[in-house]
């Protein structure tokens, strides 16, 4: 073979050596598909920490690397849905003034709609609401139009889900019809809930429901071939429940939205 005698045991022992990683590897594999191949290294070394591992992320990038495990699934730009139509009732200051944070639930809320097509030309219109402490979406509504249905129905559950809330709640929206609505206005007021709206125009003041539907649109919906209303209307359903249960964030302390308020919530008890 051209090679010194020792170096061909050499190999020889190597390949016959097991693997001590293999238990890891397989571990790492396991998580890589059970998100669909959309957690990268940095999310995977969290959920492993979350398990109970103690190891290095660059050690984690290796093995993805040689398991050849890569995200690859990208964001394309969509065309954005504008429920805009000039002043059609009381545009509210901008409360929020892209001041995201805050450490008390359900104390500042955002929400917005977004449109994805469907096969044989339909559409359909998502309008969830978050909840800006952990990113959780309380409620969403989802419908063929974007009419006034699509935004009092998760509002109304929203009102629900707060109305205990510890400090006055300020929800965030753009200046679409449906915020100037006199119902959607008139809900607020009767829940005494503080009205707060983006400058027109601009997205920056709302990106966290923007970034909110980017990551919908990369993990199940760009790249993949258009189907039909009500298989897309489950794919979303399917998707925000893993969003707030088991989809973790760096920010959340390695946790899902859930996660965190749970966690949270214990640690004031």
């Amino acid at each position: 073979m051209g090679i010194p005698e020792s170096s061909y045991h050499y190999h020889i022992k190597v390949m016959k050596k097991d693997n001590p990683d293999q238990a890891l590897e397989e571990l790492i594999q396991s998580i890589f598909d059970e998100h669909n191949g959309n957690y990268g290294y940095r999310r995977i070394h969290l959920e492993l920490r979350n398990q109970g591992y103690q190891i290095n992320h660059k050690k984690v990038q290796r093995i993805m690397q040689k398991l050849g495990l890569k995200v690859t699934k990208f964001c394309r730009k969509s065309r954005k849905y504008s429920s805009y139509k000039g002043p059609v009732g009381k545009v509210a200051p901008n409360r929020i003034n892209r001041r995201f944070h805050t450490i008390v639930s359900h104390q500042k809320l955002t929400t917005d709609i977004t449109e994805l097509k469907c096969l044989g030309g339909a559409k359909l219109y998502l309008n969830p609401i978050m909840d800006l402490f952990n990113s959780e979406i309380l409620s969403f509504g989802i419908s063929t139009r974007p009419n006034l249905q699509l935004v009092l129905e998760p509002l109304v559950e929203t009102l629900e889900i707060i109305k205990d809330a510890k400090y006055r709640t300020t929800l965030h929206s753009d200046q679409g019809w449906h915020s100037q609505h006199k119902n959607w206005v008139g809900l607020l007021k009767e829940n005494n809930v503080f009205q707060s709206m983006s400058r027109k125009g601009n997205c920056l003041d709302n990106s966290p429901m923007e970034n909110f539907f980017g990551l919908l649109k990369q993990e199940i919906y760009h790249g993949e071939a258009l189907c039909t209303y009500e298989e897309l209307k489950g794919k979303i359903e399917d998707y925000i429940d893993y969003y707030n249960h088991k989809r973790i964030k760096k920010k959340l302390a390695g946790k899902s939205p859930v996660q965190y308020r749970l966690h949270t919530s214990q640690l004031v008890a």
